[in-house]
């Protein structure tokens, strides 16, 4: 397979890109990055990428599947704008770029609760996001709802740092249908995107976090 990851900078992009560079069913692996990552690998091709440039876009590569794995924080984005930016228009016009090259496969990350009806700023715009990608109509459209993520970030973030500090006390209670609410690592995110796109299922899937962490659990290269 050749897939193209947006996004190989962040917690469950860095992961991967990694978990790519090591599967033997990953024949070559494009990632969009702003600037170079220092990455070196004979499978890795690097594509210097700005978002908001409508001509770079034209020149994306044909791949068997596409992963998206954008996303930030109103804080560090700076503004709710700033942020629909970052995890709607983005995703968006590289979901178009990719089904205009008749890529058959694309991968997004969401997240747990996205609603587009939700009063909630966040859950709306990843809510709507799964709505505008649906009207697509890829042959296979994957969508990952993580919960609270685990995993080193390279910014901290107060709001996560004391939820995973409360973790192990809540943990024991999130049984049955409240599984889906147990935080996962953001590497089990990757494996999980990585079996699926090895399998992809025809029309729209949605993956909740307990079914993410599930394929996780049993993948094998």
């Amino acid at each position: 397979m050749k897939v193209l990851i947006a996004g190989a900078t962040g917690l469950i992009g860095s992961h991967l890109l990694r978990q790519s560079l090591q599967n033997p069913y990953i024949a070559q692996v494009v990632s969009l990055a702003r600037k170079p990552m220092q990455i070196s690998h004979t499978k890795l091709q690097e594509i210097i990428f700005n978002f908001d440039n409508s001509h770079d876009y034209d020149t994306l590569p044909v791949v068997d599947a596409a992963f998206c794995c954008l996303g930030t924080t109103i804080k560090k984005a700076g503004s709710r704008k700033a942020f629909r930016k970052v995890d709607y228009d983005y995703p968006l016009a590289l979901a178009k770029a990719m089904r205009d090259k008749g890529t058959a496969h694309f991968l997004v990350v969401t997240a747990l609760g996205s609603d587009a009806g939700s009063m909630v700023f966040y859950s709306r715009v990843k809510g709507e996001l799964e709505e505008a990608l649906i009207g697509l109509q890829f042959p296979s459209l994957s969508i990952f709802q993580p919960s609270l993520l685990l995993g080193e970030r390279k910014e901290k973030r107060f709001g996560e740092d004391f939820a995973k500090w409360l973790i192990p006390l809540v943990t024991p209670l999130l049984v049955g249908s409240l599984r889906k609410y147990r935080a996962i690592h953001g590497a089990d995110v990757a494996k999980a995107m990585l079996k699926i796109a090895r399998q992809p299922a025809s029309g729209v899937c949605r993956y909740p976090s307990d079914e993410i962490q599930e394929i996780a659990d049993h993948f094998r290269i």
